[in-house]
């Protein structure tokens, strides 16, 4: 007999059962027809009621943790009590080599320098875009009236933006209220920030203010503002009371800022531009000439709600310095959007060991520019190991290496509990991988596990009874043709001992003096030898691999490649968990992976 309502069931119509339940034990309800009542609609509103309150209970407990909501104002709060503020919607960069002709020109100047804002158009996908520069830039006269435009560090690659320039203007009011300076634009580029502040509204002289994550030190006199997203997904600018973090604007101040209006993913991909003015030297115009040094990338969307639950808690263990590895990681997928994965490990982690260096591997974009990937690499190194990082500690940037896995999956199915054919189960299930691969994989720190893709195969149809898998990993390597090298490839696990009746290291197809070969180890040996198509043995040693991964090729001249890669393939010792460490990344072949199903009599 129920003498109590259970709260933690909150469907409407349980609980309208369960206050019944409760009704009808009452000795003044006996044989009472709560269905042909009055009560049951007195019933309606006290289940409705209950119901309502206890959603609206859960919704709130829900939004008060960070794990649990759901709202992203709520995300959002709880990432800036952790001190981390969301990163905005970012413009697409291009890298530029600007120069200017005046050979033979008389008094010309010995610099020129082209204005903040200097405006060049690239087309996306028929779409035209607006790129400018965020500063300015001045070229020297090399003497022969040859003028190269170069950033402050002496770099000739010019970065411009997308985006299109915009101002907002605000007076300072009585500072014993609260003053807010809220940007109404969704499309604005917190980085782009140009934050001036003017004594009066007719004042010429004005005091620059920065971004006080970029503070290394505050003062009494610092004049540093900070930036939080609002409920409403715009951006408050707020600035020190005057105590916290140095000078604040005072009464009368006017406040302008300027900002870059952009479209972000949009205009990735931009390769030829041009500029839209040009260039006035001694009351003549000349054309700016534009080579173009890496194309646009590094657009991205305003950062998303899962994003900001993943690295607001690494953000707020960094605590804006770099100390530990996961310090770096943190702050390079704060401030680079290019970056959408990072893994940094000290030198006494590496193989071999290296004191005093602290390595970062870096997973761009895909389609982003070699040299992109070196400015993105130097600015790290220049605004935050050099600013925030340990002295004596180096930074060295290593390349992410894949490891691809070849899956071989056979699985039995029962006819007559399906009304899919094989070919379109075989279809489905390779989707299924690929899927896993994709949602679970292709990130730094990412454990492949057969059993749970099996799993994930297994529920794909009821007439899939069972499936098995094999392994296989690959890594590519990149040969010069033509020419005898050597090429040592680590994969990221342990290899098996040899034994004589499978062969543990193969390799694609390639040819060698006009034959077809592969690599492959001698059974019950780690010796490599190179065999033709008939298993004849062209290269009796060619080199050895290790259990512990390594893979030794000495001396072999290839001089074409079947396909357009040379894979490395080995079998795994473990095949049932792959983990790779450092800079090593799980992805799938989807070329030489395949799956077969067989009929069950």
């Amino acid at each position: 007999m129920a003498t109590n309502i259970s709260s933690s069931r909150l469907d409407f119509n349980n609980i309208k059962n369960r206050l019944k339940t409760f009704l009808a034990a009452k000795s003044e309800f006996t044989d009472y027809d709560f269905e042909a009542s009055g009560l049951n609609n007195i019933l309606d509103v006290l289940a409705y009621n209950t119901h309502f309150n206890g959603l609206t209970a859960n919704f709130a407990l829900n939004e008060s943790f960070l794990n649990t909501a759901q709202l992203r104002s709520s995300i959002v709060s709880h990432a800036e009590t952790l001190g981390y503020t969301p990163r905005s919607i970012t413009a697409s960069i291009a890298y530029l080599n600007l120069s200017l002709d005046l050979t033979g020109v008389a008094n010309r100047p010995s610099t020129i320098t082209i204005p903040r804002y200097t405006a060049f158009t690239s087309s996306v996908a028929g779409v035209s875009y607006t790129f400018r520069t965020i500063a300015s830039y001045t070229a020297p006269d090399d003497g022969t009236g040859s003028y190269t435009f170069v950033t402050a560090e002496g770099s000739t690659s010019i970065p411009v933006y997308q985006g299109t320039e915009r101002t907002k203007t605000f007076f300072v009011g009585d500072i014993t209220d609260r003053q807010l300076y809220v940007i109404p634009d969704n499309t604005i580029d917190t980085t782009t920030l140009d934050v001036k502040v003017y004594a009066s509204p007719t004042s010429s002289s004005y005091t620059t203010y920065t971004l006080l994550d970029n503070a290394t030190s505050v003062g009494v006199d610092s004049t540093y503002y900070s930036i939080h997203e609002a409920p409403n997904g715009f951006y408050e600018i707020h600035f020190s009371d005057g105590i916290t973090f140095g000078t604040a604007p005072i009464s009368g101040n006017k406040i302008v800022i300027n900002y870059l209006s952009t479209v972000g993913a949009d205009a990735n991909g931009g390769s030829t531009f041009a500029p839209v003015s040009q260039v006035t030297v001694n009351a003549v115009n000349y054309n700016l000439g534009v080579v173009t040094v890496a194309n646009s990338s590094s657009g991205a969307s305003k950062e998303d709600s899962e994003a900001i639950r993943l690295n607001a808690p690494i953000a707020f263990a960094a605590q804006q310095r770099l100390v530990t590895a996961d310090d770096y990681k943190a702050l390079i997928l704060k401030r680079y959007s290019v970056a959408t994965d990072v893994s940094s490990w000290g030198g006494q982690d590496n193989v071999p060991v290296d004191y005093g260096k602290v390595y970062i591997s870096i997973k761009y974009v895909d389609g982003t520019a070699a040299a992109t990937k070196t400015a993105t690499e130097s600015s790290i190194t220049t605004n935050l190991v050099n600013k925030l990082g340990v002295m004596s500690i180096t930074p060295v940037y290593v390349e992410p290496i894949n490891t691809y896995i070849e899956t071989k999956t056979t699985f039995r199915y029962d006819p007559s509990a399906t009304n899919i054919t094989r070919n379109t189960l075989s279809s489905n299930i390779q989707t299924v991988i690929n899927n896993y691969f994709t949602n679970n994989l292709k990130k730094f720190n990412t454990t492949f596990r057969k059993s749970n893709l099996l799993t994930l195969i297994d529920d794909v149809d009821p007439g899939v009874l069972n499936s098995k898998m094999s392994i296989v990993m690959n890594q590519r390597v990149t040969p010069t043709l033509g020419v005898s090298q050597s090429h040592t490839v680590i994969f990221p696990v342990a290899l098996p001992s040899p034994d004589d009746v499978n062969y543990i290291i193969t390799s694609s197809y390639f040819t060698v003096n006009s034959q077809l070969c592969n690599i492959r180890n001698l059974l019950g040996s780690t010796k490599l030898q190179l065999v033709n198509q008939s298993s004849q043995v062209v290269i009796d040693n060619l080199g050895s691999y290790n259990t512990n991964g390594t893979v030794n090729i000495e001396g072999l001249t290839i001089n074409s490649m079947v396909g357009s890669t040379f894979k490395l393939k080995a079998v795994p010792a473990n095949e049932s968990t792959i983990t790779p460490l450092r800079n090593y990344i799980i992805d799938n072949d989807i070329d030489d992976s395949y799956v077969t199903g067989v009929t069950e009599t």
